[in-house]
């Protein structure tokens, strides 16, 4: 018995933490992304490796079926009891897998490198969801929280609008593909931001109206998917900076490191670390450059098209 299932990467583009709140959000699907392959085992536990891009193991551990069943997850937080928490909520959900095996092998393969946040956690919790045949976004909302705009973009292999109606997922496919895809670059900041602590952050902050800000990002994504030439999505990209700015109580990544650049940058997802979205008549791989940051993507090498 070998099994081996995938999922997409993801950036979410316009509505981040809003889309906590029904705002909705703009995300791409990307060209990386994560692999699990299933294999028989014994002695009623997982065997479980991860492996990076560059084939090293980052993850290695035996798992006994009862820690997975029990309820007792110990409260001390790190990736064994992370994985724990998420095969215990798989279990509840179909106990069968423990049920009618002795043991698996388990491994999986980033096509990213894990740092690059683009989805390490709901790319596994998608293909999890795949193996047992249970609802992903249950899971991940029973383990390890978050809008569920990243199992979407694990799901599908087109840009997607994505939003929530009371507390359920709407995926909608868009249409995006701009003449001027050329002119967009994805830059790595090497700051790894924890989403669970950026969400618990937003949403300790009441100061702001909701429903209004909603729908002031709404009318802005809906101008970004709409964008015909460059500098209208620019100037779009920027009015949602300013507005998240607002909302974050906290200078745009472009304010903070960048104010001498030549066009625009958005932050994506987590504020503060992970890619950002840069935006610019010329190649702009010289100027991050000597800014220090190396990772620099083009449009078609980050987005699944």
């Amino acid at each position: 018995m070998k099994k081996t299932f995938y999922s997409n990467g993801k950036l979410l583009i316009t509505g981040e933490y809003l889309v906590l709140d029904g705002a909705k959000a703009f995300a791409l699907p990307t060209k990386f992304g994560q692999n699990l392959i299933i294999e028989s085992g014994i002695n009623q536990e997982i065997s479980w490796k991860s492996y990076d891009s560059n084939g090293s193991i980052w993850f290695e551990e035996t798992i006994s079926f009862l820690e997975i069943s029990s309820s007792q997850i110990p409260e001390s937080e790190s990736v064994k009891t992370t994985l724990i928490e998420i095969l215990h909520q798989a279990f509840l959900l179909n106990p069968d897998f423990l049920n009618n095996t002795n043991g698996y092998t388990i491994s999986t393969q980033l096509t990213f490198p894990r740092k690059w946040g683009l989805g390490t956690s709901s790319t596994l919790i998608n293909n999890i969801a795949q193996w047992l045949q249970i609802d992903a976004f249950v899971l991940l909302n029973n383990s390890f929280g978050g809008s569920g705009y990243d199992i979407a973009c694990a799901q599908n292999d087109f840009p997607i609008l994505y939003h929530l109606v009371n507390g359920k997922p709407i995926v909608e496919k868009v249409s995006f593909n701009p003449a001027f895809s050329q002119n967009i670059y994805f830059v790595y900041l090497n700051k790894k931001q924890s989403s669970k602590t950026s969400i618990a952050r937003y949403q300790t902050n009441k100061a702001f109206k909701r429903e209004k800000t909603i729908d002031e990002i709404n009318k802005v994504t809906q101008t970004i998917l709409n964008a015909t030439n460059l500098d209208t999505f620019a100037e779009a990209i920027t009015a949602h900076e300013a507005l998240m700015s607002h909302v974050l109580e906290t200078s745009t990544v472009q304010e903070t490191l960048f104010s001498d650049f030549d066009g625009a940058i958005k932050s994506l997802g987590a504020w503060g670390g992970d890619f950002v979205m840069a935006v610019s008549k010329e190649d702009p791989t010289a100027y991050f450059k000597s800014k220090g940051y190396e990772t620099i993507l083009t449009y078609d090498e980050m987005i699944l098209s």
